[in-house]
């Protein structure tokens, strides 16, 4: 991976002539990302976001921090959190903007052990495929402490497959309609394609079932999203 996501909250961050990411996946345009929502506060959230916030307590883990907003936010509470990503320029934005415990790590690579795991903005694209969601589950129940919970978060997007007289057009032979190729651009330079997953509840539901966890849905957003509290 070029890193072009952490490039941009580098540039944004030290004002080094900052543009809009763009993205774009297998079935839908182009799409702009401004880095500044990126940077936003815990009034500028959603309000799934703001609630999985509230729902933290103990020993904290934030996967998949990008800029670090959540994790600052629970800092300034005084809650003990630990924010990893994948992205060098996002760990590197962590640290600059003040998080004291920030980790250049997978969360496959993970072997602590906390109260709340949380995975938001679409927490499941980390799974990829639907055929890895049980891999993940099951490494993220060994990283619960007793009475530990996992928060995440993620959108049915069957709505993207309907027509305008709402058929559903998706090629039943092509998998589940949630795993979708990711591109993304940024300053005309293009990262390589990566796999995401979109999963609706039901199906997570099911799968958490398989690893011997609990799924309850805390809260619908607007726009077919939803915020699930995993727990053994």
């Amino acid at each position: 991976m070029k890193d072009l996501f952490g490039k941009a909250l580098l540039d944004f961050y030290n004002g080094n002539a900052p543009e809009n990411i763009i993205t774009s996946t297998n079935i839908s345009g182009e799409d702009i990302l401004p880095l500044e929502y990126l940077f936003r506060s815990y009034a500028e959230m959603p309000k799934i976001e703001q609630q999985a916030l509230e729902l933290a307590k103990g020993r904290i883990l934030d996967v998949g921090c990008g800029a670090g907003s959540h994790s600052l936010y629970l800092q300034e509470k005084n809650l003990k959190i630990k924010a990893i990503d994948v992205s060098k320029g996002a760990i590197k934005v962590c640290k600059k903007r003040g998080l004291l415990n920030a980790k250049l790590l997978s969360l496959l690579d993970e072997k602590e052990t906390y109260d709340t795991i949380f995975l938001l903005m679409n927490g499941t694209g980390i799974f990829q495929t639907l055929q890895d969601v049980p891999k993940y589950l099951k490494h993220l129940k060994s990283l619960l402490n007793e009475n530990g919970q996992i928060l995440i978060d993620s959108s049915d997007i069957k709505y993207m497959y309907e027509d305008e007289d709402g058929g559903f057009w998706q090629d039943l032979n092509s998998g589940y309609y949630g795993e979708l190729d990711y591109f993304l651009s940024y300053k005309d330079e293009e990262e390589k394609p990566m796999k995401w997953l979109y999963l609706d509840f039901k199906t997570l539901v099911i799968a958490c079932a398989t690893v011997g966890l609990q799924c309850e849905k805390i809260i619908e957003g607007e726009h077919f999203d939803y915020l699930a509290k995993l727990h053994v």
